[in-house]
């Protein structure tokens, strides 16, 4: 059912944290007001953009910015819970002279690491089958899978990745207010990566970043900068591969014809990941950008220093682009087109290791968890609220 506003109201964004449909703002927004005035959780006015030309757009348009929606005063979706110069890491990580070492550990053909990943991803879903049905599919699964494979490729102890992941709670939330944990979340986390530069044992990037400290070219960055880097890229890695895998299982419960097909040919799972890619609501707010002059979006004029956010859900299910939106379509000429690693200079730099960790993940599950179906009615699982990313607290499952 969709629902309508009249072009005048605010609308109150984000809509529905469920993950298993779309919202039913989406459509109609798309159609009539695809730039729509809303409200955020801070209680700020932005415009939220709903087609996939114009969300488009915005992603590519240097004069719509990610690095300038931390700025002081600037409207905000929720307050901040990470320091602001960490907003635009990627560009950080640009100008420190970082991304190769960066790119360099995030590509899936680095050696030895996709066998890692298929080694990770069996002893998981092995001791889900040996702890017997009901298992839970997130907490036993996609959550330490993402995590043991970040702490893989920064070269820190898999028996740390729980310290680590207790502050994703609190540091991927969507408050109105500061949140005091936040902070105190950083410093420690902050504290830990200072200590793993320092580590003789440590291996991976954060090896590779702390042998930067005795290159005379890098001599301007500091402790804490290069720690930064591994803060940031376990948060986000995390809470974004384990995010997306989450729901990549949810939908593919949703479709038991998806399974079948892939239970009957593994050479379409990587098609598979593409659209579940497409169709996964795991975003749950909008991609911010602040516009730094004047730019109009189809019959809009956005001011200067105004506050758009794109929503990824309405790009990826506009049917000018995707005919039949909602069909989950292995032969998509344009399956890559879809939103959901952003766009433009801030298009993710992990896309090819998220998708090799989604395919992974896939096949072992099909493989092993060959009957996969949900272990209780889909109305009955528990969405997260307040948070960036769409997530049941539970996926419990049977086989």
């Amino acid at each position: 059912m969709s629902v309508e506003t009249p072009p005048d109201e605010l609308i109150d964004f984000p809509f529905s944290w469920r993950g298993d449909r779309i919202p039913a703002e989406v459509e109609p927004l798309r159609e009539k007001r695809p730039v729509a005035r809303v409200r955020t959780i801070a209680g700020d006015e932005a415009w939220l953009v709903s087609s996939h030309a114009l969300c488009k757009q915005v992603l590519e348009d240097p004069r719509f910015s990610l690095k300038d929606t931390s700025a002081p005063g600037a409207p905000r979706q929720y307050a901040l819970t990470i320091p602001p110069e960490v907003v635009n890491n990627m560009g950080n990580i640009t100008g420190a002279g970082l991304r190769k070492a960066v790119l360099k550990a995030l590509n899936p053909k680095a050696p030895g690491l996709v066998e890692w990943m298929r080694s990770a991803a069996a002893d998981l879903a092995d001791r889900i089958l040996a702890d017997g049905a009901p298992g839970d599919l997130k907490s036993g699964f996609a959550d330490p899978y993402s995590a043991a494979m970040h702490c893989h490729i920064l070269g820190i102890p898999q028996a740390d990745a729980p310290r680590l992941m207790r502050s994703l709670d609190i540091a991927f939330m969507n408050s109105a207010c500061p949140v005091a944990g936040a902070r105190l979340n950083w410093d420690r986390d902050l504290a830990y990566m200072v200590e793993r530069l320092d580590d003789p044992a440590t291996t991976g990037l954060m090896a590779e970043l702390a042998a930067l400290r005795e290159d005379p070219d890098y001599g301007h960055l500091t402790d804490e900068m290069l720690a930064t880097v591994g803060v940031t890229m376990f948060g986000a890695g995390v809470i974004s591969t384990a995010g997306f895998l989450t729901m990549a299982l949810v939908s593919l419960i949703q479709h038991p014809e998806l399974r079948d097909r892939l239970l009957a040919d593994r050479t379409l799972v990587p098609a598979a990941v593409e659209e579940l890619l497409r169709i996964n609501l795991s975003i749950g707010d909008g991609l911010p950008r602040l516009a730094l002059e004047d730019v109009r979006l189809g019959d809009v004029l956005v001011r200067a220093g105004e506050l758009v956010l794109v929503l990824v859900e309405g790009a990826n299910f506009d049917p000018d682009v995707f005919p039949d939106p909602y069909a989950v379509d292995l032969a998509r000429d344009n399956s890559t087109a879809h939103l959901s690693f952003g766009g433009g200079r801030h298009y993710c730099p992990a896309t090819a290791l998220g998708r090799k960790h989604a395919e992974i993940a896939l096949e072992t599950v099909l493989d092993r968890m060959p009957g996969l179906r949900l272990a209780v009615p889909i109305e009955q699982l528990v969405w997260r609220t307040g948070f960036m990313k769409r997530l049941p607290e539970r996926l419990p499952i049977m086989w």
